[in-house]
């Protein structure tokens, strides 16, 4: 006994109308049955298309469904990169594939809205990852603001020196030990060489080190002596003497 085609499919259609409560609208009954199935994300509301996926899912009887594959077309998608059309007319072909000879349009509306909701999730794990890129962006240069520079020694001394040559510093220090004059007492007293000048002159002259004889006596008041600043620079020795004569 041959199948009734019209029959099934007639039958098929009213199980349809009852499960998804009016939200399926018939399109044609001639030459074939003609319908469309709207599905969509749980976020998705018209009011606020941005978010969620949908689409509106249009079937079309054969003459032979369901033996033969029924037509599909993706009507209305709403959110859609360029690729899910094709995308997802290839999922439900796998699924034509394999409920073949068995009424299939509830398998194919479940599996479809199955295949959108894994792209939302998708979508939303993937916003989620950038959201949080950029606050550790964020963060990064806030905490760059706190942390500042690293200073080592030879950054602080080039900063250092950078410093007194733009604030004019290091021009005053220099003038600063240009012009500052020493005393005589001074002289004497960071020139070492004085120290042993008169050895030296005494060795030269042949004389025995040890037959030199040094009168204490003579250095005992040397710290009360008097060399200032205002000391005459005019004066020759022997001048003093002269006059005397």
């Amino acid at each position: 006994m041959s199948r009734n085609y019209k029959e099934d499919q007639t039958n098929e259609v009213e199980a349809l109308d009852s499960i998804y409560c009016g939200d399926m609208e018939i399109l044609a009954t001639e030459p074939h049955h003609k319908f469309q199935i709207p599905i969509a994300t749980e976020e998705y509301n018209a009011e606020e298309p941005e978010k969620g996926l949908s689409c509106k899912l249009v079937f079309t009887y054969t003459a032979t469904y369901p033996d033969e594959a029924p037509v599909v077309e993706i009507d209305e998608p709403e959110n859609f990169e360029d690729s899910f059309e094709t995308r997802l007319l290839e999922h439900l072909q796998k699924t034509i594939d394999e409920n073949l000879g068995m009424e299939m349009i509830f398998s194919l509306v479940s599996s479809a809205q199955e295949w959108l909701n894994e792209r939302w999730d998708e979508h939303k794990f993937h916003q989620e990852e950038l959201r949080e890129q950029k606050l550790r962006e964020v963060e990064e240069e806030e905490r760059k603001k706190f942390e500042g520079t690293r200073v080592t020694v030879e950054s602080f001394m080039t900063w250092k020196l950078d410093f007194e040559e733009s604030t004019g510093i290091a021009a005053k220090r220099e003038k600063n030990n240009v012009s500052k004059k020493q005393t005589g007492r001074e002289l004497f007293m960071c020139d070492t060489t004085l120290n042993d000048s008169d050895i030296k002159f005494l060795l030269e002259a042949g004389e025995n080190i040890e037959n030199v004889k040094i009168d204490e006596a003579l250095f005992q008041d040397l710290g009360e002596l008097d060399l200032d600043d205002d000391d005459d620079e005019d004066w020759v020795p022997g001048a003093d003497d002269d006059d005397d004569d």
